[in-house]
C-alpha cells in the first residue's frame, strides 16, 4: 500500500448533507502515521486521520441514520484497523461502533480530554503484533486419561454403559458432575503449563473465557516483533510434544485489540 500524508479536511460525497453524516472512528495512532491511501472503511469510504497533539483518530465518513453492526460494517473495521497495523509501528483499535458528530467532536471530546492516556496506550504496543493461541484437547484422549485416573469414574462408566436410556439416572448424573470437576482441574493444570512455556517470550497476556469442555486455552499475547519468531518457533515444538492429547492452533499478527484498554 503507497503511504499518503496524515489528515485532509474533505467531506466525502455519500449522497446525503452534512447534517446527516458523522465520522465512524477505527483507532489512534501517533499524529505522525502515514496511512494507506487505498484503506476503505464502511461504505467503502477512505479513512482519514484527525490529530491533536502527539495522537491522532483514524476515521472515515458514516451516514447516522444507519448504525453500525452489520456483519460488513465488522469486517470493514476489522479491514481496517489490521491494514493500519500492516502499514504503521503503532495502532490502538478503538471499540467497534464508535461514531462522533464532527470533526470538532474528534479533536475536543475524544483526542483533547485523553491526549496522554492515548499517547501511553499507543507507545504500549508500539513495535509490537497480536497473537491468540487457542489449545483444544482431543476429546476421545481427554476422556480416556479421565477414566484411567480415577476408579470411580470408570467404576460408573462401566455401570452405566448399556444400560437403556433413561436408567441409573443418579448414576449418570454423578458421573457427568465427576467428569466435568476432573476436567476442569486437567484444564488448569495444562492451562499453566502451556503458559509457563510461552509467557517468557511475551510482554503481556489476556486470557479469554474458556468456551466448551474441549478447550484448555484461549489466549491473546502481546509480544514484541523481534521475539514472533522465536515464539512461533517455542508454539511448533510444544504443538508437536502434545499433539497426541491437545491441538495448538496460532491466529495472528492482527493489531492488539486485547490491549487497547477500555477506548
Amino acid at each position: 500500500m503507497t503511504p499518503t500524508s496524515v489528515a485532509h479536511e474533505d467531506v466525502m460525497d455519500l449522497g446525503t448533507t452534512d447534517a446527516d453524516l458523522g465520522w465512524f472512528v477505527y483507532a489512534v495512532v501517533d499524529a505522525d502515521s502515514r496511512i494507506p491511501d487505498d484503506l476503505t472503511g464502511l461504505d467503502d469510504q477512505p479513512v482519514q486521520a484527525v490529530a491533536y497533539g502527539r495522537v491522532a483518530a483514524v476515521v472515515s465518513r458514516f451516514r447516522l441514520e444507519r448504525p453500525p453492526g452489520r456483519s460488513a460494517d465488522l469486517l470493514a473495521f476489522h479491514r481496517v484497523v489490521d491494514g493500519l497495523a500492516d502499514a504503521l509501528e503503532s495502532v490502538v483499535p478503538v471499540s467497534f461502533g464508535s461514531v462522533v458528530l464532527d470533526q470538532e467532536g474528534i479533536r475536543d471530546e475524544l483526542l483533547a480530554p485523553n491526549e496522554g492516556w492515548f499517547g501511553e496506550l499507543v507507545d504500549s504496543v508500539r513495535g509490537r503484533v497480536q497473537l491468540i493461541v487457542q489449545a483444544n484437547y482431543d476429546q476421545d484422549a481427554l476422556l480416556r486419561e479421565v477414566v484411567a485416573a480415577d476408579p470411580e469414574i470408570a467404576r460408573l462408566r462401566e455401570l452405566t454403559r448399556d444400560l437403556p436410556e433413561g436408567a441409573a439416572r443418579a448414576e449418570l448424573v454423578r458421573l457427568g458432575e465427576l467428569v466435568g470437576a476432573a476436567v476442569e482441574h486437567r484444564r488448569g493444570e495444562d492451562a499453566d503449563a502451556l503458559l509457563e512455556d510461552i509467557l517468557p517470550l511475551t510482554v503481556a497476556h489476556v486470557l479469554r473465557p474458556a468456551s466448551g469442555l474441549e478447550r484448555v486455552l484461549d489466549v491473546a499475547l502481546l509480544v514484541d516483533s523481534a521475539q514472533r519468531d522465536e515464539l512461533e518457533n517455542r508454539l511448533e515444538v510444544l504443538a508437536e510434544e502434545v499433539h497426541d492429547r491437545v491441538q495448538l492452533r496460532l491466529l495472528g499478527p492482527t493489531a492488539p485489540y486485547d490491549f487497547a484498554g477500555e477506548v
